[in-house]
């Protein structure tokens, strides 16, 4: 399988690329510094670019089977200004599946069932640019045509993988405040051979 990954310089992302080579799949990563990907191997090829252009996008996705995005806000709108390219790029391309890295604040309140978790109480954070971000391309995932996947961890601190988590469709597990990276990655990196939840969103804790 070819497998492009978009935040491959990231925590998540970086072990999305371990786990694919690791699978003898083929990896396109696409990442403005090159240099920050110390790994050699020849299923492994390094595209310089920026997710911004839609040209870089479009040289990435060709030949490729899967999409899998571990992009980050990146402390702007960098991810809702490059959804509609990627978008774009992988219908020209006749792909389907696109699995994504958001947040718990985009998953449905409990207590406010009408509302995302950061538009409701429910949230702790005060600050809510990151989720207001990651719900724009929620949004335009949700109004393409493509068979998107949504993984979306609660608290995200580096740690062991435990192996041991539980997700939920559309909303939090109950009283989950946390999910190490290594198990985002796992439950993530699963996802291209799963139907589950297919254009959804899935909460990830312990």
């Amino acid at each position: 399988m070819n497998i492009l990954i978009l935040g491959a310089t990231g925590r998540v992302g970086i072990q999305l690329v371990h786990h694919a080579l690791q699978d003898k799949h083929h990896v396109t990563a696409l990442v403005r510094s090159p240099e920050k990907i110390q790994i050699e191997n020849e299923l492994l090829t390094i595209v310089r670019g920026n997710v911004l252009h839609k040209e870089d996008i479009e040289r990435a996705m060709r030949g490729i089977d899967v999409v899998i995005s571990a992009l980050s806000t990146d402390g702007a709108t960098t991810l809702s200004d490059s959804m509609p390219y990627i978008i774009e790029s992988i219908e020209n391309e006749g792909i389907q599946r696109i699995i994504t890295i958001g947040t718990a604040g985009i998953l449905q309140s409990r207590t406010s069932p009408d509302l995302l978790r950061y538009q409701s109480s429910e949230s702790k954070r005060k600050l809510t640019r990151a989720a207001e971000d990651h719900h724009k391309a929620y949004e335009l995932l949700a109004q393409s045509s493509l068979l998107w996947t949504i993984v979306c961890p609660t608290y995200l601190p580096d740690g062991d993988r435990l192996g041991d988590y539980r997700v939920e469709r559309d909303f939090l597990p109950v009283d989950g405040a946390k999910i190490h990276v290594p198990d985002t990655a796992e439950f993530t990196y699963e996802q291209i051979t799963s139907n589950e939840f297919i254009k959804s969103r899935v909460g990830i804790a312990y």
